[in-house]
């Protein structure tokens, strides 16, 4: 519950603070934000040139990539243009209705993205067990269908917060203690009682990242027991050598959402501007590691940029 002795009406302008308590540091900040940004933009445009290009890779687990690689490039588009601006040009204010947007765009793209690691671990599920019908499985058709179920998700899931927003009358501040838009906190920040949207918020979390979390589990699961019943040990390191690709992945973009959730179960309360850093990950990291471990453990993706750089130095 929260309560206001002097409150304000919906606001026409919210102001972002950034990184509240840094705001000083906000130039050093803006160094590795940028380079995150380009390192993930020419990451996952080079994955997307090469399957596009590469008729070989032309099959479900490549086809898969090049979906994530788009949402990753959705995602970093979307967040670290916008927190640049706060960083180099101290341009903090956003219109109320260009936050809702905000906090529409950003966590559906990550939700999209957590769904899209759950469609990879059951292509890696169908390759291990049923590898002679994997591209019969794994049709285009079916391919398509995942998107659109990825797509659909997302936006059923994340289409309350901002109608759930635009309802609310009255805030404590016009101020956002955040370097964009997060529905929590714009929520925390409004005035009477908002049960209501913890209970959505929570419900989010448990609808997507966790739904997507304990099937990906349950896959890697069943794909452990299909190699160990493998006689050869070369052939069992060969089958779940497979997989290492994504279980990095997976490892990298669920870790600080397990670490969050783990803090506030253990009663551990990080400072403001810690919490609002490892949020930023959440966002900023997966787009720049994915394609380089992709282009660094999958074989074409490796002989394709050592084709580029080698062309380059020709």
């Amino acid at each position: 519950m929260s309560s206001c002795n002097n409150s304000i009406p919906q606001p026409l302008i919210f102001v972002l603070a950034g990184i509240p308590g840094l705001e000083s540091s906000h130039g050093w900040f803006s160094v590795p934000f940028f380079l995150v940004f380009v390192v993930a933009v020419i990451g996952n445009a080079t994955i997307l040139c090469i399957i596009r290009v590469e008729k070989s890779l032309h099959e479900p687990m490549f086809l898969l990539l090049a979906m994530l690689s788009v949402v990753d490039l959705s995602l970093v588009g979307v967040t670290v243009p916008r927190m640049l601006g706060i960083f180099w040009m101290n341009a903090k204010e956003i219109s109320f209705n260009a936050c809702l947007t905000q906090m529409f765009f950003i966590p559906s793209f990550y939700v999209m993205e957590s769904g899209v690691l759950l469609a990879m671990a059951f292509d890696r599920f169908v390759a291990i067990w049923h590898p002679l019908r994997y591209t019969t499985v794994l049709s285009n058709n079916l391919l398509v269908k995942m998107a659109l179920a990825v797509l659909a998700r997302a936006v059923a899931v994340l289409t309350p917060a901002p109608i759930l927003v635009k309802r609310l009358e009255s805030f404590q501040t016009h101020v956002i203690a955040y370097s964009y838009c997060a529905y929590m906190a714009v929520v925390q920040i409004a005035c009477g009682d908002i049960s209501d949207h913890i209970v959505y918020g929570l419900m989010v979390i448990v609808a997507s990242v966790g739904f997507d979390l304990f099937f990906i589990i349950l896959s890697y699961g069943l794909i452990l027991h299909a190699v160990f019943r493998i006689p050869s040990w070369e052939a069992r390191g060969k089958a779940f050598s497979t997989c290492g690709s994504h279980l990095c992945v997976i490892a990298l973009f669920y870790s600080p959402v397990i670490f969050s959730v783990l803090a506030q179960i253990l009663g551990y309360r990080m400072a403001p501007h810690l919490q609002i850093i490892i949020d930023n990950l959440y966002f900023l990291v997966p787009p720049m590691i994915n394609p380089l471990i992709y282009g660094a453990r999958t074989k074409q993706m490796r002989e394709w940029v050592l084709r580029i750089f080698h062309c380059q130095g020709d």
